[in-house]
């Protein structure tokens, strides 16, 4: 459909706003990509080619009609955060280059991304996240979760607010994570399960198998642990349980069924036995 036949290509941007037939994103892993209601593919960031290769890349991109359009974002990749006031939208507002963030297309058509590891408000070095950002009408709003003054070898280490298991609350918040799996219900509720970062307390938790639901203003702990490192609860097969959980993993795959129901399958983590290697169970969750 598009693109180059060999690697470590850079993206051809354009003008922003505009598509055009020789717009093209750059190589890169690690991106974001949803569709909204119309069928058309939405891609944002991951680690690749803009300007250098290995850049963190926050750049967004619309594919509609069989052309490109760079949205947002810079052309030249690890690019800082420009967080403003949260619950704000600005022009100036800018969420930095991550790779391995989670994100959503809700029932609105508004893009949501949380967390990965990359670069936030802070200018040192990349850095895990928990930030919560919405685009809508061309604009960024940071919604939740630290503006990440921090650093991944512990300067300061953003712990989950958890509360109060199935209670939503203003302060509840994820904590620092990367590489966690999401949903969206039919009811335009975002979902969040597990990743690699932090819980609620304690040196960084690893593997975590904690889910999460965001009703576009608040979120709830809705199951698994506040620590990482928690193996999975099977139960038994097929047959659903209020104490069945799957353990903690990174790099799962999701969707949501046509009953609104929402799937997991695989990644690495942990089993039954607290044995960490690649997975292939698969889950459902009835919300």
């Amino acid at each position: 459909m598009g693109g180059s036949n060999v690697v470590n290509q850079m993206g051809l941007y354009g003008t922003q706003g505009t598509a055009a037939p020789n717009n093209i994103p750059g190589a890169r892993s690690g991106a974001i990509s949803v569709t909204d209601a119309s069928g058309n593919l939405w891609l944002f960031g991951g680690i690749g080619c803009a300007g250098f290769c290995g850049a963190y890349l926050d750049d967004l991109w619309e594919y509609s009609g069989g052309q490109w359009r760079w949205v947002s974002g810079s052309n030249s990749g690890s690019q800082r955060g420009i967080y403003g006031t949260q619950g704000s939208a600005a022009p100036g507002n800018f969420r930095g280059g991550r790779v391995n963030a989670s994100g959503w297309m809700d029932s609105s058509g508004n893009l949501w991304v949380f967390g990965g590891v990359g670069w936030g408000g802070w200018n040192g070095n990349v850095v895990e996240l928990n930030d919560l950002w919405k685009f809508s009408g061309g604009e960024w709003t940071w919604v939740t979760g630290s503006n990440a003054l921090t650093d991944e070898i512990g300067v300061v280490d953003v712990h989950g607010t958890y509360g109060v298991q199935g209670t939503a609350a203003p302060g509840n918040t994820p904590g620092l994570r990367d590489s966690a799996v999401s949903w969206t219900d039919v009811g335009g509720n975002l979902w969040l399960f597990g990743g690699e970062g932090f819980g609620a307390s304690g040196a960084q938790g690893g593997d975590l198998n904690d889910l999460w639901k965001f009703n576009g203003s608040q979120w709830t702990w809705v199951s698994g642990s506040d620590a990482g490192g928690q193996a999975g609860t099977y139960g038994t097969l097929g047959t659903r349980g209020a104490g069945n959980v799957p353990g903690g993993r990174i790099d799962a795959v999701s969707w949501v069924g046509t009953d609104g129901n929402l799937w997991l399958f695989g990644g690495i983590g942990l089993g039954s036995t607290g044995t960490s290697g690649d997975l292939n169970d698969l889950w459902e969750y009835t919300p």
